[in-house]
């Protein structure tokens, strides 16, 4: 069976789309499967992909409340990015577009929104309906902080993956 929406069109096979903005170029993803997706999911993926930057801002403010936290997954990627002995030290320090003075904050606001993977149907709370994978430099590096939010745009979770 096959579902058909108005910004997607014909769902079931992978649609991907890339959009600039902020200076990025960022690919957008969705692959569902037409027989687990409801109308009303495709829906918010839609109006997600339409408030990419907002959706990005607000993660990227809620990656800065978390660098208090020195285990979480921010911090562990920015120890790991931001270490001077790395090979591309230089293209990282490059990326950076911003100096305020506090470094970890300064990275973070300079991030590179790489992909977004679209889930609709993962459509309860708490599942990860959406996926934003960020990276410093990341022509030059393989390291990159995942962000998955639900349905609702509640954070579900962060991880480094390096």
């Amino acid at each position: 069976m096959s579902i058909e929406h108005d910004y997607f069109g014909l769902v079931g096979d992978y649609w991907s789309e890339t959009f600039e903005y902020a200076d990025q170029r960022v690919e957008v993803v969705l692959d569902a499967d037409a027989d687990l997706v409801s109308l009303p999911s495709l829906d918010v993926a839609s109006s997600l992909v339409g408030e990419l930057e907002l959706v990005d801002d607000e993660l990227r403010q809620a990656f800065v409340s978390q660098l208090d936290t020195k285990s979480s997954p921010i911090v562990r990627y920015l120890d790991v990015v931001l270490d001077p002995e790395l090979e591309q030290a230089e293209d990282i320090e490059a990326a950076i577009g911003r100096d305020s003075g506090d470094r970890q904050v300064d990275a973070l606001r300079s991030l590179s929104l790489v992909r977004v993977d679209l889930r609709p149907d993962a459509d309860e709370p708490g599942d990860a309906f959406a996926e934003f994978e960020y990276a410093l430099a990341p022509d030059d590096t393989d390291e990159r902080l995942v962000a998955s939010i639900d349905l609702e745009r509640e954070i579900v979770d962060v991880r480094f993956e390096g």
